[in-house]
């Protein structure tokens, strides 16, 4: 079934909104992030003097009106990047063998993981960046998708591997999400 499909996203005061085509350009006090949204019968304007961009399209059926949908959490997040930022939180768990872990560049290091000689290396996605104090580690970001891989990296990097997950329960797990726990 075909239908207009119109979503709204308010625009706060510290951020500017370019609009050109496809390209979207948002700016804010924390930095700035470019996308470019390329979907058939798009329609992205400010209304109201600039405090509102319209998502619309005429005639979407059910795929593109999900694919509406997505460019609206994808518009909302921009904003909220550059106003407010990502933080993530991790947590170093070990219970067998203590862990070394420390930002080396652009990677996060992990020596003596399980006991294994050779250290397991975490790569960071973008502009991100990722601070260990103690147990803790933070990965912070304007763009929620560079901050969430590397969040991916990190974690992925600490996976058990041939031995029993339910007795070696060691890595580096996160456990909240722009200060909402998990």
């Amino acid at each position: 079934m075909v239908q207009h499909v119109e979503w709204f996203i308010d625009i706060p005061e510290s951020v500017k909104v370019t609009i050109d085509g496809a390209k979207v350009i948002v700016e804010g006090q924390k930095g700035k992030l470019e996308r470019d949204f390329h979907l058939k019968n798009l329609k992205m304007e400010k209304l109201e003097n600039d405090t509102v961009v319209r998502v619309s399209m005429p005639h979407a059926y059910k795929k593109e009106k999900a694919m509406i949908g997505t460019i609206h959490s994808h518009l909302k997040n921009m904003i909220k990047g550059v106003s407010e930022g990502f933080e993530y939180k991790m947590k170093i768990i070990y219970a067998h063998f203590p862990m070394n872990v420390k930002v080396v560049d652009k990677q996060l290091v992990i020596s003596n993981f399980l006991g294994e000689k050779s250290p397991r290396k975490a790569n960071f996605f973008g502009n991100v960046t990722v601070k260990v104090s103690g147990e803790i580690v933070t990965v912070n970001g304007i763009n929620i998708e560079e901050v969430g891989q590397t969040a991916a990296n990190i974690e992925n990097a600490t996976r058990v591997k041939k031995r029993d997950p339910r007795v070696f329960q060691d890595g580096i797990y996160l456990f909240e999400r722009d200060g909402v726990p998990i």
